[in-house]
């Protein structure tokens, strides 16, 4: 799996290399995301561990995905967030995407740590 996650982060597409700039090196509310990082079985786009939010991005393959469906339950059921952006959303109405991002952020930190937060052994 590490193998593939390094093939993807060298094929990003546009929107997910201009998401990226802005979350990178802890341009973001200064907080760190990984990009295209194995979690379980899955590689995801982005994701902040330190506020258990996972971001992907997603081009017109996603749409009424019953695999993306299963991911997202098995993400959040380990305690994370996911939002999903379409590639255009990105491309075209990035600050609203990024102000998306930050409103999760701050509902992640209002809502405190998770009061017995599903261990991540195995799971990264």
């Amino acid at each position: 799996m590490p193998a593939n996650a390094k093939v993807l982060r060298a094929n990003q597409t546009d929107a997910e290399l201009r998401l990226w700039y802005h979350l990178r090196a802890h341009r973001f509310l200064n907080l760190k995301f990984k990009r295209q990082k194995p979690i379980g079985h899955y590689i995801v786009d982005f994701v902040c561990i330190e506020m258990r939010l996972v971001i992907e991005v997603d081009g017109g393959q996603h749409a009424d995905s019953a695999a993306d469906v299963r991911r997202d339950a098995w993400l959040r059921e380990r305690g994370f967030t996911v939002l999903r952006f379409w590639n255009n959303e990105v491309m075209q109405e990035l600050d609203g995407v990024l102000e998306k991002i930050r409103l999760a952020v701050e509902a992640a930190k209002s809502a405190g740590p998770l009061p017995y937060p599903p261990p991540l052994k195995g799971v990264l």
